[in-house]
């Protein structure tokens, strides 16, 4: 397939072509990517380390905000870099590894979301049954299965972009490589292609977003039953999960679930779920869960404690 590839790499136009806007894409993003390391760090030290947080819904926290971290790296640091640089190119097999690690990760974090929905499911409607249920080996095969579901959907995109012949032009109008943008580029008809793409990164999507609220209208409903203490816990920690799963799969069925047309805004949408939701997912969950507020206060206090000691 890849004998009648003339391509060797790729130019990246990024969000913009002017030498001001650029210079200030480089200082946002470079804080944005800055913010989102530090606060994904802190939440995976922070329950890394804390006994208080040893329960299920966090042990689905940790590899969110893993993945958050990996998904954001797939992009920001190219962005970043190629925000200074006049001659913006990919090699071929650079932008392939970039559009299986973004969806790789992508993927991975939408099947995660699916697991932290479940353990609310049952730690809601089945509280007394929840840590059997919930099992650490449980939610340990629970998330392997989604590393190997984010991988068996990266290859499938992998291969399918594989299979198109590249033979001129080779200017890729996105600040990182992407499906939509690549097929635009390939010297055959790409219709039957655009239809698998489609077909596989915008129905998880849209099926993983309406088997969510689904589940969380569910947990919502149930939650008349339990007391006014409970009930108010309970609906903060849901409200976080539904806030991330709104802003997360919002972008994402707009870009995924279109035919092979791109529009002007899409580069901006693109930045708001590559760039913009890793780093807003570990305020939400940190300023709206006083159990995390409260053992990273323990975290660096014993941090402090042992400093100050030496």
């Amino acid at each position: 397939m890849l004998l009648n590839n003339n391509v060797t790499e790729f130019i990246l136009l990024g969000l913009t072509q002017e030498p001001v806007k650029r210079k200030i894409v480089f200082v946002f993003f470079l804080l944005f990517y800055l913010g989102t390391l530090l606060g994904n760090f802190l939440i995976i030290v922070t329950i890394k380390t804390s006994r208080a947080l040893g329960s299920p819904m966090y042990f689905f926290l940790f590899y969110l905000s893993l993945s958050d971290t990996c998904f954001s790296t797939s992009v920001a640091p190219r962005m970043i870099v190629d925000a200074l640089l006049k001659n913006n190119t990919i090699s071929f097999s650079e932008c392939m590894i970039q559009v299986f690690s973004a969806h790789f990760f992508g993927s991975l974090e939408i099947l995660i979301l699916i697991l932290m929905a479940i353990d609310r499911y049952v730690a809601i409607c089945k509280p007394l049954h929840y840590m059997s249920i919930m099992s650490r080996w449980v939610c340990s095969v629970l998330v392997a299965i989604a590393w190997v579901g984010a991988c068996v959907h990266s290859l499938v995109q992998i291969f399918l972009t594989l299979s198109l012949p590249f033979c001129g032009p080779n200017v890729i109008d996105h600040y990182f490589c992407d499906l939509q943008p690549l097929l635009k580029l390939a010297c055959t008809d790409t219709y039957v292609i655009n239809l698998l793409l489609v077909s596989n990164s915008g129905a998880i999507c849209t099926v993983s977003f309406v088997m969510l609220m689904f589940s969380y209208v569910i947990i919502l409903h149930s939650l008349r039953n339990h007391s006014a203490e409970g009930r108010k816990k309970a609906l903060s920690t849901c409200i976080s999960h539904i806030i991330v799963v709104i802003l997360f799969f919002g972008p994402c069925i707009f870009i995924y679930t279109r035919p092979a047309t791109t529009f002007p805004m899409d580069k901006m949408i693109a930045v708001f779920y590559t760039i913009g939701t890793p780093l807003i997912n570990p305020l939400i969950y940190t300023l709206r869960n006083a159990e995390v507020k409260n053992a990273m206060r323990k975290l660096w206090s014993k941090k402090l404690i042992s400093d100050n000691q030496r």
